[in-house]
């Protein structure tokens, strides 16, 4: 590159870190998203609804009956970050009711942008985290959420992080030339903000450089972005003047409907990972029916609610999401789940059908003999109790006897319905 994007400093420069929690209180705070204001347009849920489908938006923004999402503004400084405000997302789950999202913006000040990813990304030699301290979610957002760790079930290994850059005219490695190229560095910045390194982090044969970035989504000639598996990034292509010039706009978008776009997969892979480990406990314990039974009514749950490929009938923010899904393989492991659940499905029918017919199997062996000898003592005429005690012995005789045959083996084995694997 022909300027080190470490001592870059941007003209604008925001930086979203998206923290996994638990929700240990209802947010008192305001509902809706962070209402962020640009001239006469205000982001609120009402204007962000309109940009998205109902579902979509009701899965974002939940309903006035049943909110799921809080903001709160804040004004705390610490080096280089300055915290304008926080979101609070619930993104409950079957198992997990209480899990959420939080949603921390910033500000980025100096030369500091890449070091702050890469503190974050936890990059060997890079500056402590400055998620610690002050500036920590654990601190933030005490009372109310606790940070769900890279232990927990789910979780991210690290927090995901959204960065946005526009270049001033000495930024030549990222702006588009007299003839409207593009340069090749300018995705190498792109791909450093998105994934949280530097060359030295990640060394980068050349021939490989077109497959890291063949995901670049051009939103216009102005700006690019780049969705990887941790992180996102919005890289301007065209000097920034500063103050109401079009990227105002970008940086709006940038922290709302298109950060929306990346909350909404990143709730798809928490359920994905959630029904993923579902299915992989279906044969522990008994009640196998009860089980697959609970684990279709979730999938059918998630699929109704949040499953989603189109969001609105603006192009980035699907574009966004859809390379989210492809980074996490979203659409591939739901496929999956769908298949393997439907096999479950169908064991259960057959072992439903087994115990059926076992069950018509019993009532024909337990009653054919009784039947019969009871009508042997119709046709003979005997009468009396002895007559009535040797025809029920007589018959239970027989039906010892027909039990102890290969088709009475094999009423009893589809009466109790075990499977090859069986309930444990």
């Amino acid at each position: 590159m022909a300027t080190d994007l470490s001592s870059v400093i941007g003209v604008r420069q925001t930086l979203v870190v998206i923290v996994p929690v638990r929700l240990t209180a209802r947010p008192l705070w305001q509902v809706g998203p962070i209402p962020f204001d640009l001239g006469s347009r205000r982001t609120d849920a009402a204007t962000r609804e309109t940009y998205f489908t109902p579902a979509a938006a009701r899965a974002l923004y939940g309903t006035p009956e049943r909110p799921c999402r809080w903001h709160r503004f804040m004004d705390v400084r610490h080096e280089a970050l300055h915290l304008k405000g926080i979101e609070l997302l619930r993104i409950a789950t079957a198992r997990h009711p209480d899990h959420a999202l939080a949603v921390l913006h910033f500000d980025v000040e100096g030369p500091a942008l890449l070091e702050t990813l890469r503190a974050i990304g936890r990059r060997d030699a890079a500056v402590p985290d400055p998620l610690e301290g002050p500036l920590s979610p654990a601190a933030l957002l005490d009372g109310i959420a606790t940070p769900r760790g890279a232990s927990a079930p789910f979780a991210i290994a690290r927090p995901y992080t959204v960065a946005f850059l526009t270049p001033d005219v000495h930024h030549t490695p990222v702006l588009r030339d007299d003839e409207g190229r593009l340069p090749e560095s300018a995705d190498r910045w792109l791909w450093s903000l998105a994934s949280r390194s530097t060359a030295a982090d990640f060394p980068t044969p050349l021939e490989e450089w077109p497959r890291r970035t063949e995901h670049a989504l051009r939103i216009s000639a102005d700006w690019s972005a780049l969705v990887l598996r941790h992180g996102a990034a919005f890289l301007g292509h065209r000097a920034d003047p500063g103050g109401s010039d079009f990227y105002a706009f970008a940086e709006l978008h940038s922290r709302t409907v298109y950060l929306d776009a990346l909350l909404l997969g990143t709730i798809q892979r928490d359920h994905i990972d959630e029904l993923t480990d579902g299915l992989s406990g279906v044969f522990d314990g008994p009640e196998l029916a009860r089980r697959v039974s609970a684990l279709e009514r979730h999938i059918a749950t998630f699929r109704s609610t949040y499953w989603r490929q189109h969001l609105t009938a603006h192009g980035p923010a699907n574009e966004l999401l859809l390379t989210f899904q492809a980074q996490h393989r979203l659409p591939v492991r739901f496929d999956e789940i769908l298949a393997e659940a439907a096999d479950y499905a169908r064991l259960v029918q057959t072992q439903e059908s087994q115990q059926i017919a076992g069950a018509l199997g019993v009532l024909t062996i337990l009653g054919l003999p009784l039947g019969t000898a009871l009508s042997i003592l119709q046709v003979l005429g005997a009468k009396g109790l002895t007559a009535l005690a040797v025809a029920l012995v007589g018959a239970l005789a027989a039906t010892a006897l027909i039990l102890t045959t290969r088709y009475g083996r094999l009423v009893l084995s589809s009466l109790r319905g075990r499977s090859t694997r069986g309930d444990r």
